[in-house]
């Protein structure tokens, strides 16, 4: 009996994405900084890794990725237009590929027609057969086009300066106002545009000797930085290679960072047997460094970390030590009540927006919200106060943030010195001062007691840095 039943049809493989992998790498970073929160700092050098990309592949995505985010709400202007739509109504993984696109169109020496013709691969590969001709059409639209002309059109919407500031450097408009407010205290407002500017170009990779374990000299094609005695500043290639990096002896960490830790270490000669915490040490870079300094002054680190997580980070970043400091996992906010005047000395990282490190961390420009501020800030106060609890009369007190919001900053200092009977600002401007052995230039802001540093005229993250002092018994 012959069966007539048709021959059943076995589903052909899926062919190989034809996209470079340099792109298809940018794209899935970018997708998952939108789908999963992940930062692109740290998911980049990932995938890099893992593809096994040679260097000017990984130099090519590294450039795709980050340009894509640092300009992305100036891109979305440009889209807006040529697609004729708002971005709201372009399906999510399609607006990633039309941003990745724009950015080669407008911002790179690519070839038209490998933009538009790799961006609607990719289009294929993450939507519909629609949604790729839909790229094709909104890509070739902007071809049209100079990018001078694009940047005519999208200027002429701004109603005044601020909304111009924030769609020309592409940030949002509520951080832009922040930053007027924040250089309009240092009497410094006319600089607002230059660290939009600075905040759009990637920095130069600065590193830090820790003392004891490695030198500046060890860390090869670098040359001395500006502010930092302990830092290092990268001419190039990958820091990961040089044994002093790889074993840990020296490691990536922004000049900033280590002004912020330096302003502790050495706000006073150390005592042999001072107890030292850092109370919001996560992930460990500014712990390993005070962790060096406290072992060559002959004194005693305590690491301190809310979650588990990042509480294993610092322990990997302290591992360096023949005998690493203890790392505790505990609530930053109840440490006042659970070891009352311990320390000597205190770091206070605390946990804030981020604005001032937007060269490195791009997206969270369009992550965070002025909501965030308020919340942020009443986790800053209850930090602030339970540091200088667990303070020793007599004991000094950094408090730092990695952002220049003066809700984060100044007012969350001001607020605190308020309730704190006892507790003064120490002139850190002239701690630094001796640290660095130059003068800083902090404008009208320098009688105030701290150091507000910025990426524009620093060179460093917008790091504030401000030294407390609880008040020493008075001998009878």
């Amino acid at each position: 009996m012959n069966d007539r039943r048709p021959a059943r049809r076995t589903r052909a493989p899926e062919p190989p994405s034809r996209v470079q992998p340099a792109r298809r790498i940018a794209l899935d970073v970018i997708m998952a900084v939108r789908e999963t929160d992940a930062y692109a700092n740290l998911l980049l050098p990932v995938k890099l890794e893992r593809a096994r990309l040679n260097p000017q592949d990984a130099a090519l995505a590294t450039e795709l990725t980050y340009g894509t985010l640092r300009q992305q709400g100036y891109y979305d202007a440009v889209i807006e237009l040529a697609a004729g739509r708002s971005t709201e109504e372009i399906d999510s993984p399609i607006l990633d590929v039309l941003r990745l696109g724009t950015h080669q169109l407008l911002s790179m020496r690519v070839a038209q027609h490998a933009a538009v013709d790799e961006a609607v691969s990719l289009a294929k590969e993450v939507g519909s057969r629609s949604a790729a001709g839909f790229v094709n059409g909104v890509l070739r639209t902007i071809t049209r086009s100079e990018p001078s002309a694009w940047h005519d059109r999208v200027m002429a919407k701004p109603r005044n300066d601020d909304e111009r500031l924030s769609l020309e450097h592409s940030h949002p408009l509520w951080i832009v106002r922040a930053f007027r407010q924040a250089l309009a205290a240092e009497g410094r407002e006319e600089e607002l545009e230059d660290l939009l500017i600075a905040d759009n170009f990637a920095p130069r990779v600065s590193l830090v000797a820790l003392p004891g374990l490695a030198t500046i000299s060890e860390i090869r094609g670098s040359q001395k930085a500006k502010y930092s005695p302990l830092a290092a500043v990268s001419d190039g290639g990958d820091p990961a290679l040089w044994p002093a990096v790889h074993e840990g002896r020296a490691r990536v960490q922004d000049e900033g960072s280590q002004l912020a830790a330096l302003a502790l270490s050495r706000a006073r000669p150390v005592v042999a047997g001072e107890r030292w915490l850092d109370l919001c040490a996560g992930p460990g870079g500014k712990a390993a460094l005070l962790a060096a300094e406290a072992r060559e002054g002959g004194a005693i680190l305590v690491a301190n970390e809310i979650t588990p997580v990042r509480a294993e980070l610092v322990r990997k970043a302290l591992a360096v030590f023949p005998d690493p400091p203890q790392v505790l996992v505990q609530d930053g906010t109840l440490f006042g009540d659970r070891m009352p005047q311990q320390f000597d000395r205190i770091l206070l990282d605390a946990p804030c927006t981020g604005l001032g490190a937007l060269r490195r961390r791009p997206e969270a420009r369009w992550r965070k919200q002025p909501s965030d501020v308020a919340d942020l800030t009443g986790l800053q106060i209850g930090l602030l106060e339970s540091g200088l609890a667990a303070l020793k009369p007599g004991g000094i007190l950094a408090y730092v943030t990695c952002s220049p919001h003066l809700a984060e900053t100044k007012v969350v200092v001001e607020t605190v010195l308020r309730r704190s009977p006892g507790v003064s600002r120490i002139d850190t401007v002239a701690v630094l001062a001796a640290v660095t052995k130059r003068e800083l230039d902090l404008g009208d802001s320098a009688g105030d007691g701290h150091v507000q540093l910025w990426p524009h005229r620093h060179g460093t993250d917008a790091m504030f840095i401000c030294l407390l002092e609880k008040a020493a018994p008075v001998e009878p």
